[in-house]
């Protein structure tokens, strides 16, 4: 295990400590909760709620065990790179970085999009094809993701409240949903034949088992709110209390939600786009006329928590390339804080204007090769996204599942053992790892065969293997600086 001692730099460029617990909790379910998700579960059948039991078990519980266990005993700034460092070297954390900060940079893109189609739905146009407008939809995503970065940017203090008003608009319209799905229940038949055989998912089909990779890996993110471990109050007590009190609401969200979806709306008229906006119209409307504002309402506060989701994967994502800047192995000025807010706002404003880049192609590029090119970014998204959370397992594993993991580096807290024990390390570690490798493979398999399958699998791999190299070549110019 490498260990690294704080240089002078890095000891100076120490933000404010200005969240708390409840800040900290908000921030997670923000970062992880996706209503879209529900829609998707909802189209596939009854089947896909034993698909959200099992994601939880082999992905969530896992997931939420290595956060807790690895924020305890390294609760400073840089979360999954610094876990990574510590346990395996530079080159392994850089990677595990590299890969996370990256990745999110193509992701705002898709996040941006889909909530400027949802903000349709706030004036009662959802049905009005102004979604596909392209000059409505690029200046609304670009207003959103830079509200969003002019608020973080201000301070984590100002920026905080985007990210917990946030939390507050995505799960108040999951609670909706499954308070009128309760009422639709009590009142009427399901939308959908709930038997045993409609809900038995089968994985012995690729469909299902690609759904279950996306299931999974909708209840990602909880390691997130860890990366800002220097602006957190008490941070190796806070950030694993967060975590359990989190953790059981976000599934509540999406095991709740789905089988409200379930009973409200059938599979086959499921709008992917608005799904849940959808099942909360519906349900409204069965319980009387005086509640269609609801899913009006609904789609104001959704608005409001996919922009609070952009600020949290904005600044969770910058931290990590702050600490990559302040080991060098981004260039120095990712390192530094902002004179009078005390924000990395470097590390926020290299992806903000590289995500505006890649919105411009996407949205004005159509038919031309540059845009063939941003989706092929967009398929590498999620093998570039995978990377990190088998380090994460892995980390976890060797720290807390051996004998001789249990030493961590001077500049760090020790934070005793894992929630289970090793056993739990172990196992929990094993199971997220395997499951993680899974969902890799399956992202390498499109949903047609023969020659396109060929092609879709070199479109994945080489624009994945590009960036690697891309990243290979910024760790080898920072060696040589740090050496320097």
């Amino acid at each position: 295990m490498t260990t690294t001692m704080p240089n002078e730099a890095e000891v100076h460029a120490r933000p404010p400590r200005v969240l708390g617990l409840r800040d900290v909790v908000l921030f997670n379910m923000v970062a992880v909760i996706g209503l879209r998700w529900l829609a998707t579960a909802a189209k596939a059948g009854p089947g896909s709620l034993a698909l959200w039991i099992l994601a939880a078990a082999f992905f969530f519980v896992p997931q939420g065990l290595a956060v807790l266990a690895l924020s305890a005993r390294f609760p400073s700034e840089g979360g999954i790179y610094t876990w990574t460092r510590e346990t395996l070297g530079e080159g392994h954390g850089f990677l595990c970085g590299w890969c996370y900060w990256i990745n999110n940079v193509l992701y705002y893109p898709n996040l941006l999009i889909s909530t400027a189609v949802i903000a349709t739905w706030v004036i009662g146009k959802g049905e009005s094809g102004l979604a596909d407008n392209r000059a409505y939809v690029l200046t609304a995503t670009l207003i959103a993701l830079w509200v969003a970065v002019a608020v973080n940017v201000a301070g984590a203090g100002r920026g905080k409240w985007l990210q917990n008003f946030g939390a507050l608009g995505t799960y108040i319209p999951a609670t909706l949903l499954v308070i009128v799905g309760v009422v639709a229940a009590l009142t009427g038949p399901p939308a959908n034949p709930l038997t045993r055989a409609s809900l038995t998912p089968h994985l012995d089909h690729l469909a299902s088992l690609n759904l279950w990779a996306s299931i999974a890996f909708a209840f990602s993110g909880m390691e997130l709110s860890s990366a800002m471990g220097d602006e957190v109050h008490d941070p190796a007590r806070t950030m694993p209390r967060a975590v359990l009190i989190a953790a059981p609401l976000i599934a509540a969200a999406y095991l709740l939600g789905s089988a409200a979806m379930l009973w409200l709306v059938p599979s086959g008229q499921v709008n992917l786009t608005a799904g849940f906006i959808q099942g909360i119209s519906i349900g409204a409307a069965r319980i009387g006329t005086g509640f269609a504002w609801v899913g009006a309402a609904a789609a104001a506060l959704y608005t409001i928590g996919n922009i609070g989701g952009v600020g949290a994967w904005l600044v969770g994502p910058a931290r990590v390339a702050f600490v990559i800047g302040l080991d060098r192995y981004f260039p120095r000025a990712f390192g530094k804080l902002h004179p009078k807010y005390g924000t990395p706002y470097v590390a926020m404003l290299v992806p903000a204007v590289l995500a505006s880049i890649l919105l411009g192609i996407s949205l004005l590029g159509k038919g031309t090769t540059v845009e063939r090119a941003y989706l092929i970014l967009l398929d590498t998204q999620i093998l570039l996204y995978f990377i990190p959370y088998l380090y994460l397992f892995a980390s976890f594993v060797i720290q807390f599942g051996t004998r001789g993991g249990t030493a961590v580096s001077p500049n760090e807290r020790s934070g005793g053992r894992a929630l289970g024990g090793r056993p739990a390390a172990l196992v929990g570690g094993a199971c997220g790892f395997l499951m993680t490798a899974f969902a890799m493979i399956l992202a390498g398999i499109p949903p047609e065969g023969g020659e396109q399958a060929t092609l879709f699998l070199l479109k994945v791999l080489g624009g994945a293997g590009a960036f690697l190299v891309l990243g290979g070549v910024l760790y080898w110019r920072g060696r040589r600086s740090v050496r320097s």
